[in-house]
């Protein structure tokens, strides 16, 4: 729940006789304590009968990928690939899971294996705005 730094009302009745209210809607991540906090603004209303609540939001520093692994469709790379991974998954040995440790062994084993095998026959390309460097 979002807490004003200061209290002020943030509805100004235009009639003498109402008193000013305090109405205010916040939609915010529950549970988030960067954000738990909200100003309210008197000064900013000018002529308008709410005064203005704001938050600040912090924005963390993203690393967006430039570069990824591709494999060109219908390629010798693409069939070298296949072939090398079909050739690993048939000699899996798979006679001897007797537990979760050893499922967990052979799965993490074809993990790095795909990985590997990805590695070998894709290669880096650069991600650009077009399709291809002019």
């Amino acid at each position: 729940m979002s807490k004003p730094t200061e209290v002020f009302p943030t509805r100004y009745s235009n009639n003498s006789q109402d008193s000013n209210l305090v109405l205010d809607l916040v939609f915010l991540q529950p549970n988030l304590s960067e954000q738990n906090n909200h100003y309210i603004h008197p000064d900013w209303r000018l002529t308008s009968d709410h005064a203005s609540i704001s938050v600040d939001i912090l924005i963390a520093k993203e690393h967006i990928l430039t570069t990824k692994w591709v494999l060109a469709k219908n390629s010798k790379e693409e069939d070298c690939f296949i072939e090398e991974l079909i050739n690993f998954i048939k000699n899996l040995n798979t006679n001897s899971i007797l537990d979760n440790n050893v499922l967990e062994g052979i799965i993490n084993s074809l993990a790095i294996n795909v990985d590997n095998i990805w590695h070998k026959h894709s290669r880096r390309i650069n991600i650009m705005k077009h399709f291809k460097a002019w």
